[in-house]
């Protein structure tokens, strides 16, 4: 029987199980929690009672087969989408239906699986933009040492236009850190990236969960989920199904069923 993710007692037994995450525990009360959430497009429910919560300083993998409602949930929490059903509490303040710009303020950014930025702006200007409209509190963004920390330092003054894709990427991470968040939503940041580069982000969103910032990574590379997860969330057809540490959730026979198929009465593939 799988851990049941859709009820406040869902299973947290100890961020960090899997040995690759940052270990956040179980006594932080959750920042984020996300309550029967539903999302419809005409007759279509990309979201049907997707439950989970998220602490300080965790990484939350969501996983799950295409269509299973992973991109939806984070364009509903971060306001590209208004949920049709459900809630959205950030510190226990119901926050869903706000605009993009007002979760920004309120701590909540997040990446694009395809990279959105001001292609006539400059690197640099790219990040300045986003820190001086963006950012939650006040104080000045250090784009150098930003800019540094993802490999950027060295394009600042090129157009955006002139990236290749994973430097994109890298830009399209930067603006969303320029604002200070609270809470970082990941989209298929990892696609497209070699073995060096993916050890190199990972590792910086490990440095990221180490500030007491919470990450979603929505991803389908399970090697980099491994890599940086305290647990995962899989998702199918709009729901959970299974909440807990992939180790765990790679012998979880309903997912192995989500992911590969049920076997047939007669054992055949």
């Amino acid at each position: 029987m799988s851990p049941e993710p859709d009820t406040d007692t869902e299973a947290d037994t100890g961020t960090g199980t899997t040995g690759t995450g940052t270990g956040t525990g179980t006594a932080a009360a959750p920042l984020l929690r996300i309550v029967g959430l539903v999302k419809r497009f005409g007759g279509f429910r990309a979201l049907d009672g997707l439950s989970f919560h998220l602490k300080p300083g965790e990484i939350l993998g969501l996983v799950g087969p295409n269509g299973s409602g992973k991109t939806t949930c984070i364009n509903v929490i971060s306001g590209l989408y208004r949920p049709d059903g459900g809630q959205i509490l950030l510190d226990g303040r119901a926050i869903g239906g706000l605009p993009s710009h007002r979760l920004v303020h309120l701590g909540i950014n997040r990446t694009f699986q395809v990279p959105k930025p001001f292609m006539t702006l400059t690197v640099r200007e790219n990040v300045e933009v986003a820190a001086a409209y963006g950012r939650r509190r006040p104080g000045k963004t250090d784009i150098e040492a930003l800019l540094h920390s993802l490999e950027l330092d060295s394009h600042a003054k090129r157009p955006a236009s002139e990236l290749n894709s994973v430097q994109q990427k890298m830009l399209d991470l930067a603006r969303a850190l320029a604002t200070a968040p609270r809470i970082l939503l990941v989209d298929e940041l990892a696609a497209g990236l070699n073995p060096a580069e993916l050890e190199r982000v990972g590792e910086r969103l490990k440095a990221l969960a180490a500030q007491n910032i919470a990450l979603v990574v929505v991803e389908h590379l399970m090697g980099f989920i491994d890599q940086v997860t305290d647990r995962v969330i899989v998702c199918n057809a709009g729901r959970g199904i299974f909440a807990g540490p992939l180790s765990a959730a790679i012998r979880d026979r309903q997912v192995v069923e989500v992911f590969l198929g049920a076997e047939d009465d007669g054992g055949a593939a």
